[in-house]
């Protein structure tokens, strides 16, 4: 090879270098160019967006104040004072306790729009029923001994409690309209209305009627102790 194409082959060389040196330059310079369009896009729709995410957050916060006012949660705040307006002995002879468990239906609305406006609840019931005979309406005549016999007559059979377990009632199911938020007497009404049932049902079963036997039994046994072998129960 000639000294003159040796030459023109190294500046040739020189020229291809140059220009993948220059290419790959550009290319960097444009990759950064596309990168900082791209953050600067992106940081101006984040600022954009902000005050729409402020706007809504206060919305929410608007939400939650005016849920809060139309539902408030309630407090109960117990006077510290408290009056005992009567004291009395009591002498009560508890006879017989029943455990009554009633399923009670509590429904407002229930017409052509109820699937709007009505509301319906299922509340289970467990109630307590005692009932024994008041000694205190014992008197002197009602004590009689003639022959050795002692002639008894008991107060009449009387329910002294009855009364929801409100640890174990509890509401099993509650359906209300769309357009309601229910009726907020609808489980004190049905928790009323237990109490009433459940007295009721001891009284169907007989409470009454099998609280004067245990009386009975009971008394006997008493007065037996004290020496009276012969009882009769008058009424």
């Amino acid at each position: 090879m000639t000294l003159y194409n040796k030459r023109s082959y190294g500046k040739e060389k020189m020229k291809n270098t140059f220009n993948t040196i220059m290419s790959i330059l550009i290319l960097v310079v444009l990759a950064a160019g596309v990168y900082f369009i791209v953050e600067t896009v992106r940081d101006t729709a984040s600022s954009a967006m902000q005050p729409f995410e402020q706007a809504s957050q206060a919305n929410q916060a608007l939400q939650t104040q005016v849920a809060q006012l139309m539902n408030p949660t309630p407090t109960i705040i117990p006077d510290p004072v408290t009056y005992i307006t009567e004291i009395r002995a009591l002498a009560r002879l508890e006879t017989i306790q029943y455990s009554v468990e009633k399923v009670i239906t509590a429904e407002v609305g229930q017409g052509t729009f109820g699937f709007a406006f009505g509301d319906r609840l299922l509340f289970v019931a467990h109630g307590i029923v005692i009932a024994g005979i008041d000694m205190e309406k014992l008197q002197p005549g009602d004590l009689r001994l003639d022959g050795g016999v002692l002639y008894v007559r008991l107060p009449p059979t009387e329910i002294f409690i009855a009364t929801l377990d409100n640890e174990k009632s509890y509401v099993y199911d509650r359906d209300t309209g769309l357009l309601t938020k229910g009726n907020i007497d609808l489980e004190t009404l049905a928790r009323q209305t237990a109490e009433d049932e459940i007295r009721k049902a001891a009284l169907e079963d007989g409470i009454l009627v099998q609280g004067q036997r245990n009386a009975e039994n009971y008394l006997l046994k008493f007065f037996n102790a004290l020496g009276y072998k012969n009882v009769i129960f008058q009424y």
